[in-house]
């Protein structure tokens, strides 16, 4: 079998990846490119980007970068214009863009709330809605949003963050039936994953109860996600979509 006849190649590809700087976003851009796609990265930063973008290169495939923040629509115009121009098209767009951190029920006002809500749901939407035409275009393209273990936890200080991604569950499970049978759109939960940010916050007792805690006994990589990620945009998912899965070690509730 050769590496493009594989059900994991994406020889031909192009992928657009947001919050690709670092963390779980870099690690699923190397991971397309390693198996043959080219990549549009979009972050704020763009010396995060330009990093990722060499190590790319340096696998022998395309990379461009596109710093911006994804909650201005005019910046996701620009991100899919320019990879349709540059790279020639889209099939494959990883929604790695989002987060929050625990937030007071007593506290956080409306406001902010919308907030959480409108980062973590809304550029996905409109990254869905303004690279399906073009997936479209290419003969299909497959979808993967990011988005968290926390969508069905029942816990305390994560009303906000909770709610927005299971928002985006659901926004995933809909939204597959509206873009079917030709873009295909699914959604990868994160457990705890090691991430630098983690890394600032996680004391040497915590870390090891988590261990304890875990039925797979160490911590989640960012890799361990963008393996995920590259078997949901790959042939070998092809009769797969709207689907939501928990790549968490096997945790069901709740340890940090």
């Amino acid at each position: 079998m050769t590496a493009s006849s594989s059900p994991f190649s994406l020889h031909g590809q192009v992928a657009i990846v947001t919050g690709a700087g670092k963390g779980i976003g870099r690690a699923c851009a190397l991971a397309l490119a390693r198996a043959g796609a080219d990549v549009a990265l979009a972050a704020r930063t763009q010396a995060d980007l330009d990093a990722v973008a060499a190590d790319i290169r340096a696998l022998g495939r395309r990379a461009i970068t596109v710093a911006g923040d994804v909650s201005d629509e005019a910046a996701l115009d620009t991100l899919v214009a320019r990879t349709v121009a540059e790279l020639g098209k889209v099939t494959i767009l990883i929604n790695n863009a989002g987060g929050s951190g625990p937030n007071s029920p007593v506290k956080m006002g409306g406001a902010e709330l919308s907030a959480v809500l409108a980062w973590n749901v809304t550029p996905a939407y409109l990254l869905i809605q303004k690279t399906a035409p073009a997936m479209k275009d290419a003969g299909g393209g497959a979808v993967v949003n990011i988005s968290s273990v926390a969508a069905r936890y029942a816990q305390k200080h994560f009303s906000a963050y909770g709610a927005a991604k299971a928002a985006l569950n659901q926004l995933t499970r809909n939204l597959a039936q509206d873009f079917a049978p030709l873009v295909r759109i699914n959604a990868i939960e994160p457990g705890t994953i090691m991430t630098e940010a983690l890394g600032r916050v996680l004391t040497p007792e915590r870390l090891e109860n988590m261990r304890k805690t875990t039925p797979l006994a160490r911590m989640g990589q960012p890799e361990d996600i963008a393996n995920a990620a590259l078997f949901l945009v790959s042939p070998a998912s092809g009769w797969i979509t709207g689907k939501i899965l928990g790549v968490d070690g096997g945790v069901e509730a709740p340890n940090f």
